[in-house]
């Protein structure tokens, strides 16, 4: 199949407009607003605008979109920029704001306003909703829609100039009210807001609206190509409203596609944010949330985003992907770039009662199975090691293939070892496993052709790292927590596990952002934010099989 015949539909509209001439190069924009951070419904729009300029040969402006000063601030435009870097893509020059643009947007108001085509309304809120009708019922034309030309600029002026309170005016488009898109029914275009701005200072105390704000910026910077998710289609109307009556000299084509939702999360910011102020997760980049900086503190690695998105492809068709998709990405990206380790999650001690007290071998270990580039390590083995509690099983079924009383198992890179004794606390707690060696099987040696059915991971006692490690699960229980009325009532309990666990030691050393592979446990990554050397701390990044893949299809219908 031809690279043509793979387009989705936007790459197709824009291939098509450079084919015919109509555009030389492509410019697009990524235009989040600074009121929270980013998340994996960002990645899907961040990969497309810069992904397509970039496949043409053309630019892509990072524009702040900071027209709402009350929920903005510096630590968001910063996280932005953080992630947009991490995915893998850059603007360049090409970093503005909406607010580089306050001067030129308030020009074109007066314009719009000697055009006759905007007035200053003095309803208030909750006037302004009562007049603008339903969608089954039209609108109203506000008392103050046929104010003068020179009044409405005498009012707007004072507005700047900072004259009234907050709500007392406010700048609306003369479309109509009568229309069947209610966006088109003489939509803001300026509030009053006496609120500093985190980039423009104490310059202005009114605010252009989004709407308005939006196109006419794409307009000033020559997008070719304003990409948004469907949710903004019925706005298009309005965008093109206001480019038709300030016929600016670029003129943007606006183009929606599908949001990317994601199966067991949530991407509104009010509700993110609801998580972070309620104490529910620990910040915006707790590795539960779906936001980028959450998914790369987790141990995401940004190709493994890129691939994703890459799979759920550009649509007009809004879906619900399942989150094993995602992690099915993650897993295929460090499947081949991680190395392995041992690490023991909850310990249970072993003692090899005929181990030399005072001997410790080193094993020679692969760090990549089925690369040999990755080279060996050396593993001290010694008397006294830790095994997972797991592998252990007093009243073992038959087919039972670890460690039982009576029974073998091969410690990997190791020895065979038998279970003769069981020792347990008061409680009635296994607390310790008295096991003999056989000192003729050590792995790679080639001495004896014994071979038992089971192999177990193991640490040695006096060699292995203490640590902090998270166990993640998904946040909800609820494939659409979206849609349910209070997502508090399906928030998954079981969302984080924190255990003791046991490393072999060169984890001590690994770097925060390299992941591992913990053998037979799942990938790991160090803590970026908690992480000590005396104590460290890892995250799970994804188990090694998706254990959620058959409730996961069930609940969405699969």
């Amino acid at each position: 199949m031809s690279d043509t015949e793979t387009r989705d539909f936007i790459r197709k509209i824009i291939y098509d407009d450079l084919e015919s001439g109509k555009h030389d190069e492509i410019v697009t924009r990524f235009p989040p607003e600074p009121n929270g951070y980013l998340h994996v419904g960002h990645v899907m729009a961040i990969c497309l605008d810069f992904g397509v300029a970039a496949e043409t040969g053309g630019r892509t402006y990072l524009r702040l979109d900071d027209t709402n000063p009350g929920k903005e601030s510096p630590e968001f435009v910063e996280a932005i920029k953080n992630d947009v870097h991490w995915l893998g893509f850059d603007w360049g020059d090409r970093l503005t704001h909406a607010s580089d643009y306050f001067d030129r947007l308030y020009e074109s108001a007066i314009e719009l306003i000697e055009k006759g085509v905007a007035y200053v309304d003095s309803l208030s809120a909750d006037e302004i909703r009562e007049y603008r009708g339903t969608l089954t019922e039209p609108g109203r034309n506000s008392p103050y829609r046929d104010r003068s030309v020179e009044e409405n600029l005498d009012l707007f002026r004072r507005m700047y100039e900072g004259e009234f309170a907050d709500g007392e005016h406010l700048l609306r488009a003369r479309i109509d009210m009568a229309s069947p898109n209610m966006n088109m029914r003489d939509p803001a275009i300026y509030r009053i807001r006496h609120i500093p701005h985190q980039n423009a200072g104490d310059k202005w105390c009114i605010y252009p609206m989004y709407d308005y704000a939006h196109g006419l910026s794409d307009a000033y910077e020559g997008i070719t190509h304003s990409l948004c998710t469907l949710e903004f289609e019925d706005h298009r109307p309005l965008y093109d409203w206001f480019l038709d009556q300030l016929q600016p000299e670029h003129r943007p084509r606006q183009i929606e596609f599908s949001r990317l939702n994601l199966a067991y999360t949530i991407t509104s910011k009010r509700k993110l944010s609801m998580l972070v102020e309620e104490g529910v997760v620990s910040a915006w980049d707790d590795p539960r949330l779906p936001t980028i900086s959450g998914m790369r503190r987790r141990g995401y690695p940004p190709a493994a985003l890129r691939a994703f998105v890459k799979r759920a492809g550009v649509t007009k068709k809004d879906k619900l992907i399942e989150l094993g998709a995602l992690e099915t990405c993650v897993r295929d990206v460090l499947g081949d770039i991680a190395p392995r380790r041992m690490a023991v999650l909850r310990p249970l001690k072993v003692v090899l009662t005929n181990y030399p007290a005072d001997q410790v071998e080193m094993m020679e270990a692969m760090n990549h199975p089925a690369n040999p580039d990755f080279g060996t390590r050396e593993l001290p083995f010694s008397r006294e090691l830790w095994i997972e509690q797991d592998d252990f099983m007093e009243d073992a079924p038959r087919k039972f293939f670890r460690l039982k009383p009576g029974g073998e198992v091969r410690l990997r890179f190791g020895y065979i070892i038998r279970c003769d004794e069981v020792v347990k606390d008061d409680q009635g707690n296994v607390v310790e496993l008295r096991c003999s060696y056989d000192p003729d099987t050590r792995s790679g040696t080639g001495t004896s052709d014994r071979k038992v059915k089971g192999t177990i991971h193991w640490v040695s006692c006096g060699h292995a790292v203490d640590a902090t490690v998270r166990l993640y699960d998904r946040l909800f229980i609820e494939a659409n927590p979206g849609a349910v009325e209070d997502f508090h009532e399906v928030l998954n309990p079981n969302s984080l596990e924190v255990v003791s666990a046991r490393l072999e030691p060169s984890l001590a050393e690994l770097a925060g952002a390299d992941a591992v592979q913990f053998e037979r446990l799942g990938y790991f990554c160090r803590d970026s934010e908690d992480d000590r050397d005396d104590a460290p701390v890892f995250n799970r990044v994804v188990t090694l099989r998706d254990s959620w893949a058959k409730l996961e299809k069930a609940a969405l219908g699969n």
